[in-house]
């Protein structure tokens, strides 16, 4: 295939523009990642600064690979990373433009790259549990409920890459915070510092600079573990517990 990429390029000699290549002889059997591997291959050849981008597992797990493609964070396929997307779903002769996750909060580093340490310093506000749980046995031995696992750990499964925050308006980084406020609250041995985790959390998220929920559920949409919104309700709910002392559960 021969392809047109319109990429983001920010830092050195590039002020924040988009710049076009023409990318010839590209495998459909090559995934995202790879198609830009070869194009940075070429730029070197040629002397030129190669495009920076972020990638570690190229598995589906660790959330690096963030960037937007096509308008869409990580491109157009459902419940999938950009590194496990392949080039078999564009067709010769198409344009490709990417870039960036753009938020506040995710000020760009360096062409594609992004710094999301807010997410971070979210998790650190309180996505943990530090009570005494005892050994892992002890814990296999706490009854719990099927369908509260179930939803404990589909909200485990985000991976924090940010995808929710690039497809929202208002960049907002409710479903990554709810989604981490809700595995751990649903489970008694988050339920200790339930009230202290999510108020700390989302004093935290509003603290980094990310908007408030649109409610337009674009972030379900674009999450490619397709995290649930109804994560968000649950946190508002213990977040309310929480401020006004009342007895509502997740």
């Amino acid at each position: 295939m021969k392809l047109t990429l319109k990429i983001w390029r920010q830092g050195g000699k590039y002020k924040g523009e988009f710049v076009s290549y023409v990318l010839d002889k590209v495998s459909e059997h090559m995934s995202f990642l790879e198609m830009l591997d070869v194009l940075n291959e070429e730029l070197v050849e040629k002397k030129e600064t190669p495009v920076s981008f972020e990638h570690d597992c190229r598995e589906g797990i660790c959330g690096s690979c963030d960037m937007v493609i096509n308008g869409q964070p990580h491109g157009p396929m459902r419940g999938t990373t950009t590194c496990q997307l392949h080039m078999r779903h564009y067709n010769d002769g198409d344009t490709i433009v990417i870039e960036p996750f753009r938020a506040k909060a995710f000020p760009v580093i360096r062409d594609l790259v992004v710094d999301r340490s807010s997410f971070d310093r979210i998790i650190q506000a309180g996505g943990f549990i530090s009570v005494d749980t005892g050994q892992a046995q002890d814990a296999n031995n706490t009854p719990i409920e099927k369908t509260t696992a179930s939803e404990a750990f589909d909200a485990a499964t985000c991976i924090g890459c940010g995808a929710c925050v690039a497809a929202c308006p208002n960049a907002s980084a409710m479903l990554f915070t709810s989604a981490k406020v809700a595995h751990l609250s649903m489970m008694p041995q988050g339920k200790v510092e339930a009230k202290r985790r999510v108020q700390a959390m989302v004093k935290q998220m509003d603290e980094e600079g990310f908007g408030m929920c649109s409610n337009v559920t674009a972030c379900e949409a674009e999450c490619p573990k397709e995290i649930s919104v109804e994560n968000i309700a649950k946190m508002n709910r213990e977040y309310i517990s929480a401020v006004f002392g009342s007895e509502t559960s997740v």
